[in-house]
Parts: structure tokens; C-alpha cells; sequence
């Protein structure tokens, strides 16, 4: 059985892109309405804790602590990259590997197109494999495994483009969302469950299924304040998505599947922070949510101006 999940950061922010992201574990049949976090203890855990020497796996936001830096995301996301096999040297490397074609898209953008660290950025290369080699262990031994990672990474000029054919932030989402369904429903093509954080108040999503898969029969599963449940079938094949309040407390999945999401978009907001800042050498950092990126693009307006940059390209509009 295939049990996939799906999250996002970014959604709020002024300046930075947006990212979406999919994970899919291969589990035991009999486990795939379980507790990943229970069949996988002896090496991950919930939460992270000084005390506590294996893999936290958890919601990006209880994650990540800004001034700590990126080493918390970035040691969870490349360890269990590490344990599918896929060893990316650099970030171009690991969206070749997450996000293909992307990379085309940031060469656009005067921030982005220089940036290409070595990877691991912030975290250590030894430390990375030894924890990586204790989560294979203890996956093999459950019958688990990591079998595929995918992220949809929107810059600034981009999402503003949707956003303008669209008229609506959350349609954008929700289109990211569903190409990452349609990449995991492509690549795995029975036993399927796909997991993904609930956005909003919205509990009803035939409409947008049923728009995005044409032709698929749906049947109604669940809708309700906590779950909306559906099963598609297509053709031969037939899966259940879910959207889940609180999802990354409630499935690992979709927890991991934030950590990649955020981790992504932190590396990319140090190359835009980077690049403004060897062209104002006192300038302070943003992380682009709104109050901030305000005093950031005050402070970087002579740049901007002096070199021209577009504004529909560096600015969100929504």
C-alpha cells in the first residue's frame, strides 16, 4: 500500500516563493491507516528534543526555529532523501530530484539564479548518513520505505501570473495540491491513500476533484468538520484522497511532506536575501511575511530601482 502526503508553506508570505509538497511511503497493508510515527519509533519521534537522539518528524512550524537556522529542516529532509537513495550535492541537484524543470523557471529571477549551494547548507554530511542509516534499518525491518518525494515550487512572477488568471490565491493552492495528486496517482497505480493538510474552512471538494479529474467516478467517503474523504476511480485504477484538519499532527506523511515544502522555500529566501544583501551591505534579512517584507522592500528600494528589477517579479500580489 502507497500512503502519500501533501503540504505547503509559503501561502502567506509578501516575498518568496510558494511550495507545495508530496511524499509517498510504501506500508505494510495492514498498516495503512496507521500511526507511521508508532511503526517507526525505534528511529523517528514526533518532536524534536535535545534529549531525544532520533529523527523528528513534524510539522514544519514546530520544526524550524529561525534562530537556530535551517539545520532542523534540513536534517530531516535529507535524511530520508538519503534513505531512498537520493544523495543531492547541491540544491539545483535536489530539485532535479524533487522539482525537474524548475530550476529553468529561477534562472529567471536575478535572486535565485546565482544561488546554487552545496548541500548539506547548514547541517553535517556524516551526521546526515549515520541517522540515515538507523531510519533504513529500522524501515526495513517494519516493511516500510520512502518511495518518492515531489515538490511544486512557485516563485514570485510566477504565482503572480496565476493569481492574475485565477483572481484567487487559494485556486492556486489548491492547483499545486492537485499536481502533486496527479504526479503520485502517475507514478503508483494501485493501493493508494493520499493524505493532505486541509486549507482553510473548506470541507466539500467534489467540485474541484471532479474539474481536475474529468471522467473519474467519485464517491463521497466522508465530509465533515474534521475529514473530507473521497474515492476516484479511473479507469482500472481506484484511490481515496483525504483532507485533514491538522493533518501533520495526524500522519506523517504529510508532516514530512512540510518539512520539504518549508525547507525548499528557506534555502530559496537565503538566495534572495543574499543577493539584496551584497548590494546593501547593512541590510537585515526577511523572511516575507507581510509587517517585515514592508521594511525590507523600503529598505532595498534604491536597488530595485537602479538595477531595474520588476517588481511583478520580486513582489506578491496576493
Amino acid at each position: 500500500m502507497i500512503v502519500a502526503g501533501i503540504d505547503e508553506a509559503g501561502y502567506g508570505p509578501l516575498l518568496g516563493p510558494l511550495v507545495a509538497s508530496a511524499v509517498a511511503f510504501e506500508v505494510p497493508d495492514e498498516h495503512a491507516h496507521g500511526d507511521l510515527w508508532e511503526l517507526l519509533a525505534e528511529s523517528v519521534c514526533r518532536a524534536p528534543s535535545r534529549r531525544d537522539s532520533r529523527l523528528p518528524i513534524a510539522d514544519s512550524k514546530k520544526l524550524f526555529q529561525r534562530s537556530a537556522g535551517i539545520a532542523s529542516l534540513e536534517r530531516t529532509a535529507l535524511v530520508m532523501l538519503h534513505t531512498a537513495g537520493r544523495k543531492p550535492h547541491t540544491l539545483s541537484g535536489l530539485l532535479d530530484v524533487v522539482a525537474p524543470g524548475v530550476a529553468d523557471d529561477l534562472r529567471t529571477y536575478p535572486w535565485y539564479a546565482p544561488f546554487d549551494p552545496e548541500l548539506p547548507f547548514g547541517t553535517d554530511a556524516a551526521d546526515i548518513a549515520t541517522r540515515a542509516n538507523a531510519v533504513r534499518r529500522n524501515a526495513e525491518q517494519q516493511s516500510v520505505g520512502l518511495r518518492a518525494v515531489y515538490a511544486e515550487v512557485l516563485p514570485e512572477g510566477h504565482f503572480n501570473r496565476l493569481v492574475d488568471q485565477t483572481n484567487n490565491k487559494a485556486t492556486v493552492l489548491m492547483r499545486l495540491v492537485l499536481k502533486l495528486v496527479q504526479r503520485v496517482t502517475q507514478r503508483f497505480d494501485a493501493g493508494l491513500r493520499i493524505c493532505i493538510d486541509r486549507q482553510g474552512g473548506r470541507e466539500h471538494y467534489v467540485e474541484k476533484l471532479m474539474t481536475f479529474f474529468q471522467g473519474a467516478k467519485l464517491r463521497i467517503v466522508e465530509e465533515s468538520a474534521a475529514r473530507s474523504a473521497y474515492e476516484l476511480t479511473l479507469g482500472q485504477r481506484s484511490f481515496t484522497i483525504e483532507f485533514l484538519v491538522e493533518g501533520e499532527t495526524h500522519q506523517l506523511p504529510i508532516a514530512l511532506a512540510s518539512v520539504y515544502s518549508k525547507y525548499l522555500r528557506e534555502l530559496l529566501m537565503t538566495g534572495l536575501n543574499a543577493y539584496f544583501a551584497e548590494r546593501h551591505k547593512t541590510l537585515k534579512p526577511t523572511a516575507g511575511y507581510y509587517t517585515d517584507a514592508q521594511r525590507f522592500l523600503g529598505d532595498i528600494e534604491t536597488v530595485v530601482r537602479n538595477e531595474q528589477l520588476d517588481r511583478a517579479m520580486l513582489v506578491r500580489s496576493r
